[in-house]
Parts: structure tokens; sequence; C-alpha cells
């Protein structure tokens, strides 16, 4: 029974995780604590859901597009383009108040996201252009677009009803209702249909699925729509958090951390196959490790080599073969059996008469 839980594939991102939270309890004894304030839930716990909720979005996207054999470079420069629609739109509004402006304004975002995704899939399924091209190119032009629609200045908007989009609904951050939304609603379109072994077959070799009748091109824009629309919801709960659109800051080197989120949770580059609980465990190894950073006291010149030296171990501990070289010394190997016995070969000769 144990061998079989450590064997699982979320066995060592859930290991690492309650690792990583249980090294906070020295340094922050209140740690694990979740008590409501102001009719909302608070704590450190509740934070690093809050906190990490935008890049379990980007990440739930980047692991479907990455199933399929592809990367996505432009989703921070998507989520800055999403936050800076809908804080211009508000922003234009008499009443930043009013629900329905607050509604049309995500709309039209969203509505954009979809336009990027599509850019992006018939780039690399119809056009061939290789996907880190491709998305590469939006990476750069996005925040351009982001910045020509805000005039590049920060616009700032004081709507409520925007407010809640990275805030609260009633007790829950809405944040997390949203992302266990998205992640539930993934995980039933991939894991209860046929859309997740033809995304799986698409990255395992995209030219037999073709041969098989499998639509590939059709599967490689859609997971490139849904990533850019991931994207655009994280970009939406940031802009509403912070109460603003930053062009320049807004998602800036997510897509790194999104990749690294995916790749942690057992998701190979190659594609071919992947894992929507890895993903979201990546996604709070990430969070809780910046969280950690600050609760222990590294120096903040200090902060990207810690990160960068705890991913490390976190992907050697997650290796099978690092694991086996490791551990195989130390193995107890059970008492030598029996010799066995010696085998008798009868030759017979025949003598001629």
């Amino acid at each position: 029974m144990t061998a079989r839980i450590v064997k699982h594939h979320l066995f060592w991102p859930a290991a690492i995780l309650v690792a990583l939270l249980v090294l906070n309890l020295p340094f922050t004894p209140g740690f694990f604590a979740v008590h409501i304030r102001g009719g909302h839930l608070y704590g450190s716990l509740v934070s690093i859901l809050i906190f990490g909720t935008p890049l379990m979005l980007v990440a739930l996207g980047m692991t479907l597009v990455i199933a399929t054999g592809g990367i996505d470079l432009s989703v921070g420069a998507v989520m800055a383009i999403a936050g800076a629609i809908a804080c211009w739109y508000i922003n234009g509004e008499s009443d930043q108040n009013s629900v329905g402006g607050v509604v049309v304004a995500v709309a039209l975002a969203l509505g954009a996201c979809l336009v990027l995704g599509a850019w992006n899939g018939l780039l690399v399924a119809r056009i061939g252009v290789q996907p880190i091209i491709a998305t590469l190119i939006l990476m750069v032009a996005g925040r351009g677009i982001a910045q020509l629609i805000t005039g590049g200045f920060i616009i700032t908007v004081l709507s409520k009803p925007y407010a809640v989009v990275g805030g609260y609904a009633w007790v829950v951050p809405t944040g997390v209702l949203i992302a266990a939304a998205a992640v539930a609603a993934t995980v039933g379109l991939t894991r209860r249909t046929a859309l997740g072994l033809l995304v799986e077959s698409v990255g395992g070799n995209a030219e037999a699925s073709r041969l098989a009748g499998i639509r590939a091109r059709r599967i490689k824009i859609m997971v490139y729509v849904f990533c850019a629309l991931c994207a655009g919801i994280a970009g939406l709960m940031n802009s509403s958090n912070l109460s603003d659109a930053d062009a320049n800051n807004a998602g800036l080197w997510i897509e790194l951390d999104a990749i690294l989120a995916v790749v942690i949770g057992g998701t190979p580059l190659t594609g071919g196959r992947f894992s929507i609980g890895g993903t979201v465990l990546g996604a709070l190894i990430l969070q809780t490790l910046k969280t950690t950073i600050f609760t222990i006291g590294i120096p903040a010149q200090a902060n990207m080599v810690f990160e960068a030296a705890v991913v490390i171990v976190v992907c050697l501990i997650q290796s099978p073969a690092f694991r086996a070289r490791v551990i195989g010394p130390f193995r107890r190997t059970g008492p030598p059996g029996p010799a066995a016995a010696p085998t008798t070969v009868e030759t017979r000769v025949e003598v001629p008469s």
C-alpha cells in the first residue's frame, strides 16, 4: 500500500508542498491559522491561495499547450492586455460602479483574449510557425498593444463591482472559486471525455494523429485559445486586485513560472501526456516558496538565487532516475538464496558396430 502511494505521480509534488508549508511554522507560529475578519477569510494559507490563483490559471492553460508539444510565451502579455482593456473601459464610464459597465468591460477583455489565442493557434497549426517563435511575437507586440490601450500610463479604477473579481465573494476569495471552477471544468473535459486522449495523441505524434482521422490542427488552435482565455481571466484578477492596469508590469515573466509549475507537476515538455492535478500542486509550490523566502528572512538580494536552488532540488527529488541513483546503494538486499543445483547434461554417443 505504501509503495503504491509513493509511486503515485502526485506523491512527490504533494510531499514537497507539505514540507514547504511546515518549514514556515517555526518562523510564523500561527501560519496554519485561518480566521474570519470583516466577513472574509484571513490567514497565511488564504494569502497563498489568493496570490497563487493567477499563476494556477495561467499554468492550467499552459498544461494543455505543452501537452500538444507546444509552448506559449505570450501569456504575460495577454494578461496585460486583458487588464488594460477592462480598466480602460471602466475608467471611461461615467459611473465606475455600474455592474453593467463592468460586465461589458470583462466581456470585451475576454473576447480580445480569445482572438489573441486564435492568432497564436493559427500561426502554429495553419501556417506552421514554431510555437516558441509564434508566441514570442505576441509576447513582444502584446506589451506594446497594452501600452497603446493605456496610453503609456497606469490606469487606476475605483469600481466596487470590478474589485470583486480579484477580491472576495462573501467569505471566500473570488479567485479561488474561479480557479476551482476552471480546474474542475478542465478535468471534466479532458478526463471524462475523449478530449484528453486527443490532446495527448496530438502531442505524441501529430502526423500519426492526423492520419488516424484526428483533426490535429483544430486541437492545437483550441488549446491556444483556451490558454489565452485562462491568461485573460488571470489578468482581470490581477488588475482587479490592484485596482489598476500597468501595461509594463502586469504578468511580467509569469510565463516562466507557469512553465515551471507545469514541469514540477509532472508534465513533460515533449508533450504526449499531462497532469492537471500536478500543475495545481506545482503552482502552489511556487507560490508557497515565494512566501517561505520572506518568512524565513532570506535577504532580498538572494531571493532569486534561493528560489532557483530550491527549484533545482525539487526537480531532482521528483526525478526517478536521480532517486534510484541516490537511494539505490542504501537499499537493503535480502539474503542470497540457495545456490541452484548444477544441471547435468547427458550426452549419448553411438559407437558404430
